[in-house]
C-alpha cells in the first residue's frame, strides 16, 4: 500500500484580503502530478480541506477539479475528513453515494466507526477516519462523560484498537492537536489554555497517523504520527517553513517507510526588512519581486505614501510595520507624568518623534492657537 498524506489545503483562504485561488491551484496541480508520478493507491485529506465552513462558489468548483481528475482520471482513492474550519455536514453531502466511485468522505462525527479497506497494488490497509469532534460533540454522540479534547480522542480511538484489521496496517486520520506541536499564527485555536492538547502516546500502536490541523510539517512521538502540514504558507510566520507532502509506503512486515516530497508555491510569502531606501534598489534587481511580503521598515522618519513607493517595485506587498518607528517609541518614558501632560506638550512629543525635530516658534504658536479655540468650543 502506498498513499499520499496530506492536509489543511484551505481552499478560499485569503492572505491580507489577497485570494490565494490561483495559488492554490498552482500547487494542488503539483499534488495530483506527484500522485501521478508516485502510482500511488490513495490521498489522504486529513482535515481543513475549506477555509471556512461556507465556502465560495470558485473554492467548491477547485476541488471538484482536483478531486475528479485524481478519482475519476486517475483512478486514485481519495479520503478526506472534516476540519475545524470545515462545515461538517456540508462536507459531507452525497457521501455515502460516493463511496463506490473511491471518493471517501468524512463529515458529521459517527457513534459507529466505519473503517476503510484499500486495495494497494503491493497490498492492503485498513484506514480510520475521524473528523474533527470537540469534547461537546463526542459526548453528544457516544452519551459518554469527556471534558477534555484528550478523553474525547481516548474515547474515539476504542473502537479503532478493538477493531480487527485482518493484520493489515492500521491507519487512523485524524485533525488534532498534538502536545508538544510546533503551531504557526494561521491555524485557528482549538481551544483556549491548552485544553486542546492530545499526548501523542495515543496514537502509538498504529502503524501510521495522518494528521491535520498544525501546518508545518513534523512528527510527535515516533515517526508515523506525523503531521504533513498545509501546501502552501497561509501566514507569514510561516516564511521559513518547507511545504512537501508525505508519501507513505508499507513494507511486507506493516512497517511505514515515509518520505517528503517538496511542494513550491507560485510565489513565495517571506518577511523583508530595511531602510526604504535600500529595499527600494534592491527590487529593481530582485528576480522574486513578486512573492507576497510583508515590509518591516528601519526608518526613524515620517515616509509619505510608502506603501506606494513599495508597491511600485514589490507589487505584492501585503503588510507593512513602521518597525523604526515603533522602536523609537518604545523609548519613550509613558509614565505617569506623561500622561499628565497638558495637549501642547503631548502634541509637541509626537511631532518630534514623527518629524525628528522640534516644532518652529510659528507651528509652536499655530498649536496653541489651536487649541484654545477647541477649549473655547467646548466651554460654549
Amino acid at each position: 500500500m502506498k498513499f499520499i498524506h496530506t492536509s489543511d489545503w484551505h481552499i478560499g483562504r485569503q492572505l491580507h484580503n489577497q485570494s490565494l485561488l490561483d495559488d492554490q491551484r498552482y500547487v494542488l496541480q503539483q499534488i495530483i502530478e506527484i500522485a501521478k508520478e508516485q502510482d500511488v493507491d490513495a490521498l489522504i485529506i486529513a482535515g481543513d480541506i475549506y477555509d471556512r465552513s461556507v465556502p465560495p462558489a470558485s473554492a467548491v468548483a477547485l476541488l471538484d477539479e482536483v478531486l475528479n481528475t485524481l478519482v475519476n482520471e486517475l483512478k486514485i482513492s481519495v479520503i478526506m475528513i472534516a476540519g475545524n474550519h470545515d462545515g461538517h455536514e456540508r462536507l459531507g453531502f452525497a457521501s455515502r453515494q460516493m463511496q463506490d466511485s473511491g471518493l471517501h468522505i468524512i463529515g458529521p462525527l459517527s457513534a459507529s466507526l466505519n473503517p476503510i479497506e484499500l486495495k494497494g497494488k503491493q497490498g492492503n490497509a485498513m484506514f480510520y477516519p475521524l473528523p474533527y469532534a470537540d469534547p461537546a460533540t463526542v459526548r453528544h454522540v457516544f452519551e459518554c462523560e469527556v471534558s477534555t479534547h484528550e478523553e474525547a480522542m481516548i474515547k474515539l480511538l476504542e473502537q479503532v484498537t478493538e477493531h480487527d484489521a485482518k493484520e493489515l496496517p492500521k491507519v487512523v486520520i485524524s485533525h488534532c492537536f498534538l502536545d508538544g506541536g510546533s503551531e504557526s499564527d494561521s491555524e485557528r485555536p482549538i481551544s483556549i489554555g491548552g485544553a486542546d492538547k492530545i499526548s501523542p502516546s495515543l496514537f502509538s500502536d498504529y502503524q501510521y497517523t495522518a494528521l491535520g490541523h498544525l501546518h508545518g510539517p513534523q512528527y510527535k512521538g515516533s515517526e508515523q504520527i506525523r503531521y504533513s502540514g498545509s501546501p502552501l504558507k497561509y501566514s507569514f510566520s510561516e516564511q521559513n517553513q518547507k511545504k512537501s507532502v508525505t508519501l507513505v509506503e508499507f513494507d511486507s512486515t506493516g512497517k511505514a517507510d515515509i518520505s517528503l516530497l517538496p511542494l513550491y508555491g507560485k510565489r513565495d510569502v517571506r518577511i523583508v526588512e530595511g531602510l526604504l531606501s535600500d529595499i527600494l534598489v534592491a527590487g529593481q534587481t530582485d528576480p522574486n519581486r513578486d512573492d507576497y511580503l510583508m515590509v518591516r521598515l528601519l526608518d526613524k522618519s515620517a515616509i509619505l505614501d510608502a506603501m506606494g513607493k513599495l508597491r511600485a517595485v514589490y507589487p505584492n506587498v501585503l503588510h507593512l510595520e513602521r518597525t523604526g518607528l515603533m522602536a523609537q517609541n518604545q523609548q519613550l518614558d509613558i509614565g505617569k507624568e506623561h500622561i499628565k501632560k497638558g495637549e501642547l506638550d503631548m502634541f509637541s512629543d509626537f511631532f518630534s518623534q514623527v518629524y525628528g525635530e522640534s516644532l518652529t516658534e510659528k507651528q509652536h504658536s499655530a498649536i496653541v492657537d489651536t487649541i484654545d479655540s477647541l477649549h473655547k468650543g467646548e466651554q460654549a
